[in-house]
């Protein structure tokens, strides 16, 4: 399993990212600890958060996933083994959203408190922010550099306008570059990221790291039909999925699946780690055999055959 760098950072993981999304939302404190351990012992290295999760579940208020990465890392010291990405900029409560650099600063804080660590591998923007100065977040960013606190920076769902901009204000003013982007990517998920994101970060050399990498669970094969939404919380939104592109991409995964003896789910994630601009796709489980399966897409080395099978069923 070859390592991929994150943009020019000088930090490499494997190519496969753990979402932590699902901790304190779907799987309690335990589960996700027994996850964490599982998913570092197998190998990988690469944890993704944000300070938002997971705000939307009912009695939470944002940081639960931060704080249980954080007791896992001091129970298990395993910090030296992993790579911890998390995130800033959605809304944590009055006054607490945003890029400004008075808000980044009171937000790290209050990330590595919860995280329990000293510093923080990757540091990303979550959203844009038209209403800061894109040199204001940067300068922020190099402060919380320069002490230490964080190794790299990133950004999550900017435009190819809005990350080419800041690339160039980083460039003019010496400012800290956003090594990695984090679109939306997955086989149903196509245009959005490769029509005008990917060439620019190619041709800038950023790591990308795909979140909804399975399409919410579609991508997974167990949504058929309408009548199996109901199979999970994210089930209703999947209905835009159940067409006739959707039809003939899950055809493919069925093909490749079986000829590899892997997941529906595991040949989907192997298909992102195979696409030349990807660093990582991010997944989330919620049981360590969940996990197992999913993990096995790093291994699975698809064949060129495989992989333009995959693309032709999912062309847009």
């Amino acid at each position: 399993m070859e390592k991929r760098s994150l943009g020019n950072s000088g930090i490499s993981i494997d190519p496969f990212v753990f979402g932590g999304n699902v901790f304190g939302w779907t799987i309690d404190e335990p589960t996700s600890s027994k996850l964490l351990d599982a998913f570092v012992d197998s190998g990988l290295d690469c944890i993704d958060t944000a300070d938002v999760y997971s705000a939307w579940a009912p009695g939470n208020k944002g940081g639960e996933s931060e704080t249980i990465i954080g007791n896992w890392l001091k129970k298990s010291g395993k910090r030296d083994k992993v790579i911890i990405a998390t995130k800033v900029g959605s809304p944590m409560g009055e006054g607490k959203q945003g890029l400004s650099k008075k808000y980044i600063v009171q937000a790290i804080e209050d990330s590595l408190n919860r995280l329990q660590t000293d510093y923080i591998d990757l540091y990303q923007s979550h959203r844009d922010d038209t209403d800061t100065p894109l040199q204001e977040t940067l300068e922020a960013y190099t402060q919380l550099i320069n002490e230490g606190k964080v190794r790299a920076i990133g950004a999550s769902n900017f435009t190819a306008q809005r990350l080419a901009e800041a690339l160039k204000i980083s460039s003019n003013y010496g400012l800290p570059i956003y090594n990695t982007l984090q679109p939306e990517y997955n086989l149903y998920d196509r245009e959005g990221y490769e029509k005008e994101l990917a060439p620019l970060c190619r041709e800038n050399n950023i790591g990308v790291i795909t979140y909804f990498s399975l399409a919410s669970g579609f991508l997974t094969g167990k949504y058929r039909s309408e009548k199996d939404l109901n199979k999970s919380k994210r089930g209703e939104g999947i209905k835009k999925n159940l067409n006739e592109r959707g039809y003939r991409i899950l055809d493919a995964l069925d093909t490749v699946a079986k000829e590899y003896n892997a997941t529906q789910a595991a040949v989907a994630l192997a298909w992102v780690i195979a696409q030349p601009s990807i660093t990582a796709p991010i997944a989330s489980a919620t049981s360590v055999e969940q996990l197992n399966e999913l993990t096995k897409a790093v291994h699975l080395n698809l064949s060129k055959e495989a992989v333009d099978s995959l693309t032709r069923a999912s062309s847009y």
